[in-house]
């Protein structure tokens, strides 16, 4: 399990918002991240995609909606091997999920999650989980894990500062066009 969590100054719910629609490939470490492990891997090149937020991005390649409350937290799943050069993602149905035991595949669980501190302060959180469906994926998981798992990681390190700053950028520029100008007092002389 890999969990990852920032603060951010802004209401739950417009977290939740911007970290659904976040571009992860506008972060050009990422977008790096990503090129490298192509090219260490082997894999065909990849036509240029079209620019969907987080969500639909994972949705578009694959994954799976296992749970969600729009306010609160999403829950993604998939089936894969990630240690092909260019892994296909398999989605499982949310009631099939646990049980789901094609042999040599991993089953891969992410979350984001929001919780309200403050009318205007959230922790935002991402969780990662994964379980083999076999002891061959099981080791293949492992070697795989050991040459791609730092960036893996880093890509999280990197992923929440940046949507930390765009939520909080927007909620400042949301809270100034919708707060109430105070005309300004003149004194006028009797």
């Amino acid at each position: 399990m890999r969990r990852h969590e920032t603060i951010v100054h802004a209401p739950a719910q417009f977290v939740m918002k911007i970290a659904r629609s976040f571009e992860i490939e506008s972060i050009w470490l990422v977008r790096t991240l990503f090129r490298l492990r192509s090219a260490l891997l082997r894999a065909p090149a990849r036509q240029p995609q079209q620019r969907l937020g987080l969500v639909a991005q994972m949705q578009s390649i694959g994954w799976q909606c296992l749970a969600d409350d729009p306010c609160h937290y999403l829950v993604a799943g998939a089936a894969c091997q990630p240690w092909q050069a260019d892994p296909a993602f398999s989605p499982v149905a949310p009631g099939d999920f646990a049980s789901f035991a094609t042999p040599d595949r991993v089953k891969i669980v992410w979350t984001l999650e929001v919780i309200a501190l403050a009318p205007a302060l959230t922790l935002f959180a991402t969780e990662t989980r994964v379980v083999a469906t076999d002891g061959q994926a099981r080791i293949r998981f492992r070697r795989y894990w050991r040459k791609f798992g730092a960036g893996i990681v880093l890509i999280r390190l990197v992923l929440l500062p940046a949507l930390r700053r765009r939520a909080e950028r927007l909620w400042r520029e949301h809270s100034e066009a919708c707060s109430p100008q105070i005309p300004s007092l003149r004194t006028s002389s009797l």
